[in-house]
């Protein structure tokens, strides 16, 4: 015990003695954070090419459309994929699944457990923002996007990202744009881990299969307003 008491006296001895020329304590130094926001001069539509290019490097698929095609978008990944029954979030904008006439619609999800969402195929999600460099779609649990298990439980996550407006190039300029009292989830491909030997298994944490539709044009979601009218919606549903 003595020895191990000299030899911490000792190191805390040249600590302070390779302070002895600084001046004021560490807590008392201010932290430069002048760190570079962005890493390049880029247009618009080059931040969105690069977002869709690290999208597509994370094994998302990348679809783009219009505002006008966006129904028939989200409808024709939801048949590719199978499915027969999609939850939304209360606030997903009105007309979005007016094609996906055969599909069961469940809106909010609230009620349902872990169980029951796992039997449902797939979420359509709007999102908070996407960050080029990165590669990665934050959501925030909001009204448009719903509470965090509906995206992470069902297999198949279908997230519509506005085109430029949600699309900043670093993350020092995604953080002033979020809530930092929300819950947020940052995702970077579709769910996926590796073992000891780097075997990808994917679907283990979230979505197998992430589809991520840039959007031009769209308007901004209505808050608040749930998709009554969306064909096929769960009797019961919010």
């Amino acid at each position: 015990m003595t020895d191990d008491n000299s030899s911490r006296t000792e190191i805390l001895r040249r600590i302070r003695a390779a302070l002895t020329d600084v001046p004021g304590t560490p807590d008392e130094r201010p932290i430069l954070r002048d760190y570079a926001v962005v890493h390049a001069e880029r247009t618009p539509e080059q931040s969105t090419d690069l977002l869709a290019e690290h999208l597509s490097d994370y094994r998302a698929h990348v679809h783009r459309c219009t505002a006008a095609d966006l129904p028939r978008t989200i409808a024709e990944l939801l048949t590719a994929h199978g499915s027969r029954s999609v939850v939304v979030p209360p606030a997903l904008p009105d007309g979005w699944l007016r094609d996906a006439a055969d599909i069961e619609i469940t809106v909010g999800g609230d009620d349902l457990g872990t169980h029951e969402l796992d039997r449902i195929d797939s979420v359509v999600t709007c999102c908070a923002l996407a960050i080029a460099e990165t590669g990665t779609i934050v959501l925030d649990a909001s009204p448009d996007q719903g509470r965090r298990r509906i995206t992470l439980v069902p297999d198949h996550h279908v997230c519509v990202v506005r085109v430029p407006e949600q699309v900043v190039d670093s993350v020092p300029q995604a953080l002033p744009r979020l809530d930092p009292v929300r819950p947020l989830t940052w995702i970077s491909g579709p769910s996926a881990t590796s073992d000891i030997e780097l075997d990808r298994v994917e679907g283990v944490h979230g979505p197998r299969t992430l589809d991520v539709v840039l959007v031009s044009g769209a308007e901004p979601p209505v808050s608040g307003s749930a998709p009554d009218s969306v064909p096929g919606s769960a009797p019961g549903s919010v």
